[in-house]
Parts: C-alpha cells; structure tokens; sequence
C-alpha cells in the first residue's frame, strides 16, 4: 500500500494541535514529520526527535539549492521540511503527518500533489476569538493581530482538500480519522 503525506493545518487557537494529539493517540501507526531550523535547542530537545537543528548557514544551502518541500521565517528564525526526508519516510513505509502553517502547507500542495491537506477550522470566527481570549496568555494587540491571521488562514484553507470543524473535540478527531482512513483505502 502506497503511503501518503497527511499535511494538517489551522489558525492559531483552533485546537489543531489537541486534534492531532486525539488522532496520534489512537493512530500510534503514524508519525509526526520533523522539521528543520535555525533557532538554538530549548531545554530538553534532541537534534532528530524534537527539531533537525541546522545553521543559518546551512539552512540557507538547502534553501538555494531546493532541498525544501516548505520553508518559512517566524520571529528571526527559519523553518523547513526537507523533501529527502518526506521522501525516505514514505519510502520506509510510514504514515506521516506533517503539521504547519497554511502558507506552507499549500508550498507542499504544489511540488507534492498527491500529499492530503486538512484544515482544521473553528465552528466560527465567534468561537475562535472566544476561544483566544479564554487562553488569558495575550495582550489586545497580539490577539487581534492572531485574529487577522486566522481570516486569511481560514480562506486559505478553503483550498485544502478537506476541513474538519473543531466543535467538540471528539467529533473532530473522528472527522480527521475519516478523512484520513478514507484516503489510506484509496491509495
């Protein structure tokens, strides 16, 4: 059975990240791909586990000479995916998915058609400012600048393959087992 590239995306506080733990729980055949960056090791993270860990330097080599399916810069530093090690995975035979923003996630779309983009979208742009909000983590300014971005992400995602609403958690990770058990009987 051919394996496929789950790429799953969503704005910030949609829960993406709780989805994708609910899925892996019960999924533990699959993997989360590792990227690529520049910035230094938090405490506690290893080089290949949490983070592939490269230089400035090094991270603008792979840049130029096209060894990335996606790249981005956050807050002065540089994340990727390599495509060799999408390519090796798959090859291995695992079921590996990658989480990132929607920008790059259609970055992969394109040198990668057969890869499955999900978007994990609020029940509605009420809730998810709700749910930023309830976080009590951020100031006014960072939450709307979080609410702008998550209007533009939530329109890019409309060019995903498919969404999955973010309603009731369970519900959603069900949605995205669906989705995801689907594409695997048709590979």
């Amino acid at each position: 059975m051919n394996k496929k590239l789950y790429v799953i995306s969503g704005s910030s506080g949609v829960g993406k990240g709780t989805v994708l733990k609910g899925f892996m729980a019960k999924n533990p055949d699959f993997m989360l791909s590792i990227s690529c960056t520049t910035r230094k090791p938090r405490e506690g993270e290893i080089d290949g586990v949490n983070y592939f860990f490269l230089t400035r330097e090094d991270f603008q080599d792979c840049i130029d000479n096209d060894k990335f399916l996606e790249w981005a810069e956050f807050a002065g530093n540089f994340y990727g995916t390599k495509k060799k090690y999408i390519k090796q995975c798959l090859e291995e035979g695992k079921n590996i998915i990658l989480e990132i923003d929607t920008k790059g996630a259609l970055q992969v779309k394109k040198q990668m058609p057969e890869a499955v983009l999900i978007f994990i979208c609020p029940p509605s742009y009420e809730a998810l400012e709700n749910r930023l909000r309830g976080r009590h983590t951020e100031d006014e300014e960072t939450i709307q600048k979080r609410l702008n971005e998550a209007k533009t992400e939530i329109e890019r995602g409309k060019q995903f393959d498919y969404q999955v609403v973010n309603d009731n958690l369970e519900i959603a990770i069900e949605n995205l087992e669906k989705i995801i058990n689907g594409e695997r009987n048709n590979a």
